[in-house]
């Protein structure tokens, strides 16, 4: 792998202040819909979801506790996925009887999510939501509710802003689509 990403880079898909002000919003609306609750528990999906769970609640005026989870789908291909999921990390907390916020960063076909679903609901949670930054529903093979969504994107391979190339460039503050012939020199 090179070590700049901007070799990698197609466009910037979503710049950092519009992620930031989208972020800001779906704070606001969240802080509005768990107003009066005192057992919110954000649960981010490691590790993609991390810079987007830092800023969400950081605009989540309500008390909440975090906790942490991952999962991964495996499939033939680096970028492709069978349907079976397994849990890498189990959360800490005991989710029953509270508010559960699943915080994603990106839904694709959905099998890790709804893997992840089943299992926190067989945990009994006072409520159990998904608020997923990005969502790409042309690519979902699984049906589920999504309660709030950062932004609705097409069938393009993105990075940054959590989600990795290989692991790297999590750490930019935008989300760009990468090139397609730099991931097939790899």
């Amino acid at each position: 792998m090179k070590h700049s990403y901007e070799q990698y880079l197609a466009e910037v898909l979503i710049d950092e202040a519009t992620l930031q002000a989208r972020i800001s919003e779906l704070g606001t609306r969240i802080t509005r819909d768990y107003a009066g609750c005192d057992d919110l528990l954000l649960l981010c999906i490691l590790k993609g979801g991390v810079m987007f769970l830092c800023d969400l609640s950081r605009h989540i005026h309500v008390p909440h506790m975090i906790d942490f989870m991952a999962a991964s789908s495996y499939g033939t291909g680096a970028r492709q996925t069978s349907g079976s999921v397994r849990i890498d990390m189990d959360l800490r907390m005991d989710v029953k009887g509270k508010h559960v916020l699943v915080v994603e960063d990106i839904i694709d076909s959905g099998f890790t999510l709804a893997f992840v679903i089943q299992t926190l609901r067989n945990r009994e949670p006072a409520s159990l939501k998904l608020c997923a930054l990005l969502n790409k529903q042309s690519r979902r093979e699984v049906d589920f509710e999504v309660d709030y969504i950062g932004f609705e994107i097409e069938n393009k391979f993105v990075f940054g802003y959590g989600l990795d190339l290989d692991e790297r460039f999590r750490n930019l503050p935008f989300v760009g689509v990468a090139r397609t012939d730099a991931l097939n020199d790899e």
